[in-house]
């Protein structure tokens, strides 16, 4: 479906120089220094696959999807999307694409969005019975009926978010790229958009591409995530997998019915001296340790024989923490 091989994109930036004088300099100067922001970045994506995109802001995330939606062309390296190669033939690649901004709308700001719906009806030649059955389906997935007839810019962020994934989707395409979709969203209304991304990538199979700051998308939309940094591609693989690999520290918050000092809990750490952190504060207690060499059963256990335990929870690495630790150790 998509195939991005040895993908390059570099820039051209003016020389800039410190100061007043530097800045009149950089003015006139031809001087220019070359920024890459995509650096050699390869990768494979199947017909159907839900994949996370994500890195830091400035990592390349952004370019590398212009490119692979044909508004920029590469330095080098190729992108093949649907058989088509996008900055080479940007109409026939539009009309197998869908995509959604979270910070920006194509929808037309004056006009009802019933309206809107029907000019993009028309731009992308939908037929009047797969527009039917289109419209249909986005309606009772994504709760379109009650703003069908307002005006694009009375619609609130929830609306208008869930207004663009439609207008998205209305020809059927083969991919969507999602970037940033829930940003500024309540928590009701990303776990409906969430929901709807879900049921297009289910009942059409539907290619989706997302690029998310907020990793709650990820787990719940992603099996699979590519993360980059400094325009490197720094890892792809399965989120269970990832999890698996860097995520094998655990968490024991355990309240006891008394206070306890530190040196009273110490003796947790007979069971990994080298892997288990403990933190006391009053009648709680917190035990982070690798569930790779222990399990939460041991621990547990050995503080059931010597306290009174009220209640305790256990806490798995989240993915937000792993991707955290993938930036800091540079893999």
């Amino acid at each position: 479906m998509i195939e991005v091989k040895n993908l390059k994109r570099e820039f051209k930036m003016n020389k800039k120089y410190p100061g007043f004088k530097g800045a009149i300099k950089s003015f006139f100067s031809r001087e220019y220094t070359i920024k890459t922001a995509v650096d050699n970045i390869s990768f494979n994506i199947d017909d159907g696959e839900v994949v996370g995109y994500i890195g830091a802001n400035g990592a390349g995330k952004s370019t590398t999807i212009k490119m692979m939606t044909g508004i920029l062309t590469p330095t080098s390296g190729s992108v093949l999307v649907n058989g088509i190669v996008p900055y080479e033939n940007r109409e026939e690649n539009a009309k197998s694409i869908g995509v959604v901004f979270g910070q920006k709308t194509q929808l037309w700001w004056d006009l009802p969005l019933s309206e809107t719906f029907s000019l993009l009806k028309d731009i992308y030649d939908v037929g009047d019975k797969k527009f039917k059955e289109r419209m249909d389906f986005l309606n009772e997935t994504l709760g379109l009926k009650d703003f069908m007839l307002s005006p694009v810019r009375t619609l609130s962020l929830g609306q208008r978010m869930r207004a663009d994934l439609a207008a998205a989707f209305i020809h059927n395409p083969k991919v969507i790229y999602l970037d940033e979709p829930t940003i500024g969203l309540d928590v009701v209304v990303k776990d409906n958009v969430r929901k709807a991304i879900k049921k297009i990538n289910e009942d059409y199979g539907t290619t989706i591409i997302l690029t998310t700051h907020d990793l709650n998308d990820i787990e719940e939309l992603c099996n699979r995530i590519i993360i980059i940094d400094n325009g490197k591609k720094i890892y792809d693989g399965g989120l269970n997998e990832i999890k698996e690999k860097y995520g094998y520290m655990t968490s024991i918050e355990a309240q006891m019915k008394e206070k306890v000092k530190l040196e009273e809990i110490n003796f947790i750490k007979e069971l990994d001296v080298q892997n288990i952190e403990i933190k006391v504060i009053e009648n709680k207690i917190n035990i982070t340790f690798n569930k790779n060499n222990i399990s939460a059963a041991d621990i547990i256990e050995k503080l059931i024989g010597k306290f009174h335990i009220l209640d305790f929870s256990i806490k798995e690495t989240s993915i937000e923490d792993i991707v955290k630790k993938i930036y800091k150790s540079g893999v």
